[in-house]
């Protein structure tokens, strides 16, 4: 399962999904990461550049380009969460702490 989730600086779980600086793309597969990648998607920045839409469609682009099948999150708006959910990837809420551990748990189909 390729899970992506906003991380800060030491690998936690970020504050923000649309204005997250970077992303973390996990590749978890027996129960093991076996990769784990951090892009600077820089959303953070590029959130207010544009309309809300185009917005939308960098954040499915990057989505699409990668692979992701699920994405865990402190929070998201309602309409990115509208957007995810047309795409079918499931979206865990309320995530906090190691990043890693939550991309685990998440594709052991704990909820968090």
């Amino acid at each position: 399962m390729i899970v992506c989730i906003p991380v800060d600086d030491v690998g936690w779980v970020g504050p923000a999904w649309g204005r997250a600086a970077q992303v973390a793309v996990a590749d978890v597969q027996n129960g093991e990461i076996v990769s784990w990648d951090v892009h600077e998607v820089r959303w953070d920045i590029r959130h207010d550049e544009g309309t809300h839409g185009g917005h939308h469609a960098r954040v499915v682009t990057f989505l699409r380009e990668h692979g992701i099948e699920a994405v865990a999150v402190r929070a998201m708006g309602e309409g990115m969460t509208k957007v995810l959910h047309a795409m079918d990837i499931p979206v865990w809420f309320d995530a906090d702490g190691p990043a890693r551990d939550v991309a685990l748990a998440i594709a052991a189909g704990e909820s968090r």
